[in-house]
């Protein structure tokens, strides 16, 4: 027993520790306020930074004898070289002539002289302590500190390369805007301002990641979007507690309603047009520094088969394509799987000169559709996902040769089938026709289960499955907003952008479920006769 209490006391004791150790290197340092003695603070940035070399630290004076000494520190590459420059030129030229005995003229410190004649660009916030000091220093910003002070400035100076606005890559369109968001993250804002010029579209940043300290930031238009919603993408992104957050990726799994589902409750895009039409539905955009993904928030199934390119061009055009991209969605899901049902199973449901065909090509074929469908299937998977990650200059080369050349060597081999190579690569095909990446995969990954259940009950079996999918797509819940809206729970007024795309001049008020707030966003003015 004493033992026992022994190896108890021993455990509590280690965790004690352990805890004043994280208090010591985290709550300390974060409210210490900077000193007085300029030496002092740039030692103890030196320090706690490790001496590292890319910390800048100029020092000079200032004043008509010198009796001001002045540092600046700052990261270098992450500024503005010249902006600095000029700072330096502007305070160690044109204000040498400061009086010692009476310098600020009407400012009652040289801090306050500094902020209201002498530094000639727009960002400049007081600090105090070193905690804002070492977040304003690793984003960009430089530290103005003088002797004999315990305050100072950091001054926008923000100037590290960047990608620069470039065709987007993961959405590509025929017709429509080309440019696409950075890894910028005030890039990407601005690229939505300019289309959204409107003082309620309100935006809102706080740093998410105890390591990283990265900016995340929502944006929406205050007198549309739903308050509650609002208030709810706040407070999940308030409970995150991580060590770092890399990309949007990171965001997306930890605020997601449901996390054992293949389907995507949280859209993603790359393109400032499509997340400014769902800025103006009533939705809310999440934005991470680093990334040019920005998420989307409520989500709905149908978003994900929507284009950009459906809104710029003729309704009926928008409408077909549409219709066929849900053809192809069950194309990608059960063709497969039908092949494999209805020739193990079912074989009086196919035409006999087409049986006395499927029975011609199969005879020799070692294997049973299943396993023969499963190893094509396997096998294009292993070429596209090595499309992807070899180089670009060869992938796309390996992914088309690979499928031809295997398809054929196999089919003459006798292996596979000819027309289990037809199946898989109309499945393929069918599968690149999804808007959305996300949505694709998701659908690529639940053909496999069909696929077994096609090879066990057959048709039978694929109908529990197209059963089984419905009820968990209506029981998915994004934002507190259902999944299948406005297919279930039906709403009339929204099937004018669901299935079909109506003109632009029909589309007269906002998706219902998104946004109950000033949900008009037209007044029908198109007369009857350019109607007709």
């Amino acid at each position: 027993m004493s033992f026992v209490g022994k190896m108890l006391k021993s455990i509590l004791k280690r965790k004690n520790n352990e805890h004043k150790y994280v208090d010591r290197n985290d709550s300390k340092f974060e409210k210490s306020l900077l000193n007085s003695n300029l030496q002092q603070n740039i030692r103890k940035f030196k320090s706690m930074l490790g001496n590292s070399t890319d910390l800048e630290i100029r020092q000079f004076r200032l004043g008509k004898n010198g009796s001001y000494q002045v540092a600046f520190i700052y990261t270098d590459g992450l500024v503005d070289r010249e902006i600095i420059n000029d700072l330096l030129e502007t305070l160690m030229v044109n204000l040498r002539k400061v009086d010692d005995q009476n310098p600020m003229e009407k400012s009652s410190t040289i801090l306050e002289y500094l902020e209201n004649y002498g530094i000639t660009i727009g960002g400049i916030t007081g600090v105090n302590d070193f905690e804002t000091a070492f977040d304003a220093i690793l984003s960009g910003d430089t530290l103005l500190l003088i002797d004999g002070y315990s305050e100072g400035y950091y001054l926008a100076t923000n100037g590290w390369e960047d990608r620069g606005v470039t065709e987007a890559t993961s959405q590509t369109v025929v017709r429509g805007p080309h440019d696409s968001f950075t890894e910028t993250l005030r890039t990407n804002t601005a690229l939505i301002r300019r289309r959204i010029k409107n003082p309620n579209l309100w935006l809102e940043t706080k740093q998410i990641g105890k390591r990283t300290r990265t900016d995340v930031a929502i944006m929406y238009i205050k007198d549309i979007a739903e308050d509650k919603v609002v208030q709810e993408v706040r407070n999940r992104l308030e409970r995150i507690d991580i060590d770092a957050i890399l990309e949007s990726g990171f965001i997306e799994e930890l605020i997601q309603d449901e996390t054992f589902t293949p389907f995507p409750t949280i859209y993603n895009s790359e393109r400032p047009d499509v997340i400014t039409a769902g800025l103006l539905e009533g939705r809310i955009a999440i934005f991470v520094d680093g990334t040019p993904y920005v998420l989307l928030v409520p989500a709905l199934f149908i978003q994900f088969f929507q284009s950009p390119e459906d809104y710029y061009s003729r309704a009926d055009i928008a409408t077909a394509i549409r219709i066929l991209r849900f053809f192809c969605f069950f194309i990608t899901l059960l063709f497969p799987a039908l092949y494999i049902g209805i020739t193990t199973f079912h074989q009086e449901m196919i035409p006999t000169q087409l049986l006395i065909s499927l029975a011609a090509q199969r005879e020799g074929i070692p294997f049973p559709s299943f396993v023969e469908a499963l190893i094509m299937e396997i096998t294009f998977e292993i070429l596209r996902e090595a499309g992807i990650r070899m180089p670009r200059a060869v992938g796309q080369a390996v992914s088309i040769v690979g499928a031809l050349v295997i398809g054929q060597a196999a089919v003459e081999a006798g292996i596979i089938s000819g027309v289990m190579v037809i199946i898989v690569a109309m499945t393929a095909i069918a599968s690149f026709v999804l808007p959305t990446y996300n949505m694709a995969i998701s659908v690529r990954l639940l053909r496999f289960g069909f696929m077994i259940l096609a090879a066990t009950f057959g048709l039978f079996g694929i109908i529990v499955g197209l059963i089984a999918l419905v009820l968990h797509l209506c029981s998915l819940r994004s934002f507190g907003v259902p999944y299948m809206a406005p297919m279930a729970p039906y709403n009339a007024a929204n099937q004018k952008d669901n299935l079909i795309r109506f003109p632009i001049w029909g589309l007269i008020q906002r998706p219902h479920l998104i946004s109950q707030k000033n949900i008009v966003r037209q007044h029908n003015n198109v007369s009857t006769k350019s109607k007709k």
